[in-house]
């Protein structure tokens, strides 16, 4: 009974300091976890016995991270690991839902379309909307303004674009970027939130949107960085946005590249070479570093020459236009997306197979290994307040 008290105290102070309370600022991170899907030696199928998609609460504000909440919604982790944002107060939660189990067929997994609108400020938190975007909806992401959000539709090459007011999100129209299979997969903003760029893992291109209050049009034009742009990201200044390249899967060493925002017109400036298959990334909030999540082949079958028993966790110092690596450290098998602290020091991971967070501290040279966070549900994708 005590440890209940204790407990519900703990998450009641949370939550008091969340909704704008004398205690201490929030930090959090919004973990969304998928119960459809495993990986059986180099496959991933749907679990005979699916357990409920869910979606948890971390708080970072301490040491070490704790979950101190978790609510049922559709997540997946089909598509790169944002396919969670959350608004720059920590007000409100967007979560997409890109796969569910085929209702004809529970062996399989079918598109889905599911925007979920998660109210952090109530406690516990609870679910205000569940929306409609596009088929396999996938990467989303909230401008600065906290005005407008994007989600990358993978199944139908679209971006559905919606409005905030509040908490309320009101759909505004989709921009058509390609056919269904130019897998449009993330989209966010540039930090003065003029243009919005879109990963289009199906055809090899990053697509340029025009932003002008709530008109999101895109412009014609993309950019090209390597095969299948996958996750993208910004921060710090907005100076450059970086890209992960996923290939082609075939053991090839794949890459990331770092776009100059300030060039005019934009343009892909550097690719490097990180190793097989950058499934995540996440830049610093100071806009100094970038880390990468090489899942490294540890989702090949065993007996394939490109498997590996483990994953890597890169680091990389942004200089400029250029990437330098600085460090890295082993991580587990099937991992997905990356966040940071705001204080750049502290970073976590999530590796589907383990049904962990990995977490680590970085102290600007070297990675050190904390305790990671066990997960009930296999954890998908990943997100923190943009700073």
């Amino acid at each position: 009974m005590r440890s209940s008290k204790i407990a519900l105290a703990l998450m009641t102070s949370f939550f008091f300091a969340l909704a704008g309370g004398p205690a201490s600022h929030a930090e959090i991170a919004i973990s969304a976890n998928d119960g459809k899907m495993i990986m059986e030696n180099g496959v991933a199928k749907v679990r005979k016995e699916p357990l409920p998609d869910t979606v948890s609460i971390i708080d970072l504000s301490g040491a070490p991270p704790r979950i101190v909440a978790e609510i049922p919604a559709p997540a997946s982790v089909v598509g790169p690991p944002p396919s969670v944002a959350i608004a720059p107060d920590e007000s409100f939660a967007l979560v997409t839902g890109a796969m569910k189990v085929d209702p004809a067929d529970p062996t399989k997994a079918i598109a889905d379309d599911k925007l979920t609108v998660i109210d952090l400020k109530s406690s516990p938190p609870n679910i205000l909307a569940t929306l409609q975007a596009g088929a396999g909806a996938a990467g989303v992401s909230i401008n600065r303004a906290a005005t407008l959000a994007l989600v990358a539709n993978r199944n139908e090459g679209t971006v559905s674009v919606f409005t905030i007011s509040g908490n309320t999100l009101t759909p505004a129209g989709k921009i058509a970027l390609g056919d269904a299979k130019s897998g449009p997969s993330h989209a966010i903003f540039s930090r003065d939130g003029t243009t919005a760029l879109v990963t289009r893992d199906g055809d090899s291109r990053i697509s340029i949107l025009s932003v002008d209050g709530d008109k999101v049009e895109y412009t014609k034009r993309d950019l090209f960085s390597a095969l299948r742009p996958y996750q993208i990201d910004t921060a710090g200044n907005g100076d450059v946005a970086v890209v992960g390249n996923v290939g082609m899967g075939s053991g090839d060493a794949d890459s990331i590249s770092l776009i100059d925002m300030r060039s005019k017109p934009i343009r892909v400036a550097t690719t490097i070479s990180v190793g097989q298959t950058p499934e995540g990334l996440k830049m610093s909030p100071d806009g100094l570093f970038v880390a990468v999540n090489v899942v490294n082949g540890s989702t090949k079958p065993a007996d394939s020459p490109f498997f590996n028993d483990f994953g890597l966790l890169k680091i990389y110092r942004i200089a400029g236009t250029d990437l330098i690596p600085v460090t890295e450290a082993r991580i587990g098998h099937w991992c997905q997306g990356i966040v940071w602290s705001k204080d750049s020091r502290m970073l976590l991971v999530q590796c589907m197979v383990e049904n962990e967070i990995a977490t680590f501290a970085f102290n600007g040279k070297t990675l050190t290994k904390t305790a990671p966070i066990a997960m009930k549900v296999s954890p998908a994708g990943i997100r923190t307040a943009e700073p």
